[in-house]
């Protein structure tokens, strides 16, 4: 049976709306850190399923979010590819030379990805057997671009110039890349449904480093490939895109991805969100991750600004990034007194 999150998604208006937060399995909650610390490295807690759930159900615990995200990471996929990755200390993602597209044994991609399936699934039987039935499980990846863009930069950066540089100047190699990485995250995902994610949300974390017209050609056109075998497949589990940074490009994104619900990033504006993109879809968000960790009076303020602005149509309360790993948990209990009227 759905919970809040999905009866939301499905276009449910609830006096309090669902809430959950991205990243809310993290170096914020100590129980967090005291599980990281027996997994040893962090790609080897995204590969333990035991290890990888017990983190992701610790803030439903402690917090009754609506819903659940698999606690992983997007890079896996090129990971799965066979593209060397490390977590360095304080430095992020490094990855290896982007592999020769020609040689991949996608045979194994599945079988590397093995663990993360099982993950899910743990998750899923975990959540109804601590008596949390109703809280929907998120199953997610990386969207192609964003993948894209570390697996040729190599790392995270500011704009990532290298990858725009080959998008332009070795068009036909980008387009295979963008393709294979399409058809891969289709197939993560679905098997993420199989498993029992009941919502999918699609990251598209390096979206608004592109001008209009690459936006919608390595953007919009992918994920909207993405979306439509979906939901042929599977017409009841709903997805949500991410597309941070697109600006004046959300509502074309939405109109043109066919997505269930749009997260909305910190800059925008939520009048904005509200009078335009509030009218094509269910959006979700967007509360600054800085003013969480923040609290106070302005805390208070923001949260029941986005509140009253979102209020008289289906609305996902999250915020505008990840949570910031020196956010204290009461300033997150705090919200949830706000939204759930028991302040």
């Amino acid at each position: 049976m759905a919970g809040k999150f999905v009866q939301t998604l499905k276009g449910k208006i609830h006096h309090t709306p669902p809430v959950w937060f991205m990243r809310q399995a993290g170096r914020y909650l100590p129980e967090y850190l005291e599980t990281r610390a027996k997994a040893g490295n962090f790609l080897d807690l995204c590969y333990n399923p035991e290890l990888a759930s017990e983190v992701t159900l610790q803030p439903i615990r402690r917090f009754g979010f609506d819903a659940a995200i698999l606690f992983s990471d997007i890079l896996v996929v090129p990971h799965a590819l066979g593209q060397k990755l490390e977590f360095a200390q304080n430095h992020g993602p490094l990855l290896g030379d982007l592999p020769n597209l020609e040689q991949l044994d996608l045979s194994k991609f599945h079988v590397n990805l093995s663990r993360v399936y099982e993950t899910v699934s743990t998750i899923r039987n975990q959540l109804d057997k601590e008596g949390f039935s109703q809280t929907d499980l998120i199953g997610f990846s990386g969207a192609p671009w964003t993948l894209a863009c570390y697996m040729v930069d190599g790392r995270g950066t500011k704009d990532f110039n290298e990858t725009r540089v080959m998008a332009l100047s070795q068009p036909e190699k980008f387009s295979k890349l963008i393709e294979l990485l399409t058809n891969c995250v289709t197939e993560y995902l679905a098997r993420q449904i199989e498993q029992g994610a009941n919502v999918i949300q699609i990251f598209d974390s390096w979206a608004g480093v592109l001008p209009p017209d690459q936006f919608r050609k390595w953007v919009i056109d992918p994920t909207r490939k993405i979306v439509a075998t979906l939901q042929q497949k599977y017409p009841d589990i709903p997805v949500v895109g991410f597309p941070k940074g697109a600006a004046f490009l959300y509502e074309e994104y939405a109109r043109k991805t066919g997505v269930t619900a749009l997260g909305l990033d910190t800059q925008v504006p939520p009048e904005y969100g509200a009078k335009c993109l509030q009218k094509i879809c269910v959006v979700q968000g967007n509360l600054d991750p800085m003013t969480l960790r923040a609290g106070g009076e302005e805390l208070d303020r923001q949260v029941k600004k986005i509140l009253n602005t979102f209020k008289d149509s289906p609305y996902i309360f999250n915020l505008g990034h990840g949570i910031d790993k020196d956010t204290p948990p009461a300033h997150v209990e705090r919200v949830l007194e706000i939204i759930r009227d028991t302040e």
